[in-house]
């Protein structure tokens, strides 16, 4: 079906022309031969976004364009302040929440549901595309079951009635990467859909050589995406996963935009990096790109330049790596409990700005809901580090036997940080 879509301000945002008004954007999806292209009233539109409501200023001044997020007013109206789009997550429950898609009464108030807020909405000027869920695929950790493939019935019904309610913007649904036999599900049972949304990490760079092995024919945002993630790093021998450093972190935001989003001309229309404020899930600075102060990463500094082709005047420290004793993260660090030992980072600053530290650890986490929702960091365990201000320092092992983390954390004073942490267990 056709798409459409009326302008908006006029301004420039990172090489993207995009405007504001009072009325609805129609969205087109035009393709030519193999390659598709998305329109904003006629213009070519790609979707350099983000996940998060926090932070927008900064967002668009960083050549951003776009958002995702859900139905709340009150943030496409913030959005449409600064001049950016949003993808919209419409409230399609999954199984893991407790929706039973053997239920036709529950099948049916969701769908009321849910083409309530298109009607709603439907008319905001920020609104861009519409996301039937996220990762409806997905049960729970470590679980094998196999989902109730009725749930995309349901979504292929939500998605014929959009369209007929609401002509002007297109709609998807977002799932967690890909693999054969769920292109095959979505192709037989979608076909309604007019893109795909995907979430990958670690794999990211596969994912347009699998859509076009399995056979999706259709163009696809990546609707999530960032450092690799805590499922596909190395383990200590004691299973803690290994994180990267916040500069690893921001050398793959790099490569993998470079590599895979911007260079899939034919068939991606943009993305939304994850995640633009800062994040609880596995440990507090593994996904967000901002401390809970709003200091920005290295990250942030990879996604303006991406954005504009330009970099900050001013950027984020660079994290090398840190030790205990000589260890890193990667050997295994077994310590004594009590026992005192040694710590050091390597850190530099891009325009030589004088850094301060500071050093804490943490207890493991034990409690891991999915995605994070409602975990809250281990607090810091007091008492441990002698000047903990410094570049290097002295720390005790904690009394308990079991897993810990110790974090370090670089501020540059401008505004940036940069991070690490290295995994031990305290023996007696």
């Amino acid at each position: 079906m056709k798409f459409l879509w009326i302008a908006i301000l006029i301004s420039s945002v990172g090489g993207t022309t995009i405007a504001q008004t009072t009325g609805p954007r129609h969205v087109q999806l035009v393709r030519e031969k193999s390659a598709y292209q998305l329109l904003v009233n006629g213009s070519p539109y790609f979707c350099k976004g983000a996940v998060g409501i926090d932070y927008l200023d900064r967002l668009s001044r960083y050549g951003g364009n776009s958002i995702r997020t859900g139905t709340n007013r009150p943030t496409l109206d913030k959005a449409q302040q600064y001049g950016l789009t949003a993808l919209v997550n419409l409230p399609v429950r999954a199984e893991r929440d407790g929706m039973n898609y053997n239920d036709a009464g529950a099948v049916r108030r969701q769908h009321e549901a849910v083409l309530a807020q298109v009607r709603l909405l439907k008319e905001h000027p920020a609104v861009l595309m519409w996301a039937l869920g996220n990762e409806l695929d997905f049960i729970q950790a470590n679980v094998k079951e196999t989902y109730n493939h009725r749930v995309w019935k349901a979504v292929n019904a939500l998605a014929s009635e959009i369209h007929r309610i609401d002509p002007n913007h297109p709609v998807m649904t977002v799932v967690g990467s890909i693999d054969r036999d769920k292109i095959k599900t979505l192709l037989t049972e979608c076909p309604n859909l007019d893109l795909l949304g995907i979430n990958e990490y670690g794999d990211l760079n596969k994912i347009p050589g699998w859509l076009r092995q399995y056979g999706w024919q259709k163009p696809y945002a990546v609707t999530e995406w960032g450092p690799t993630g805590f499922w596909q790093v190395r383990k200590t021998p004691w299973k803690a996963p290994i994180e990267e450093t916040s500069s690893q972190k921001a050398d793959k935001y790099r490569e993998r935009y470079a590599g895979t989003i911007a260079a899939d001309t034919d068939r991606c229309v943009g993305s939304y990096v994850f995640l633009w404020r800062q994040h609880q899930e596995r440990t507090h600075t593994w996904f967000g790109m901002f401390d809970k102060n709003g200091l920005e990463t290295e990250a942030v500094d990879v996604m303006h330049h991406a954005w504009t082709g330009r970099w900050p005047t001013n950027r984020s420290p660079r994290l090398n790596s840190v030790k205990i004793g000589y260890k890193t993260a990667a050997e295994g660090v077994y310590l004594q409990a009590t026992r005192t030992y040694e710590a050091t980072v390597w850190a530099s600053d891009p325009e030589a700005d004088s850094l301060r530290y500071k050093w804490e650890v943490l207890p493991e986490g034990t409690n891991f809901p999915y995605g994070g929702n409602g975990e809250s960091p281990p607090p810091a365990l007091p008492g441990l580090i002698d000047q903990p201000a410094q570049r290097q320092v002295s720390f005790r092992a904690p009394m308990g036997t079991g897993a810990y983390r110790l974090f370090v954390y670089a501020y540059d004073d401008h505004g940036h940080w940069a991070t690490a942490n290295i995994p031990f267990f305290v023996e007696q």
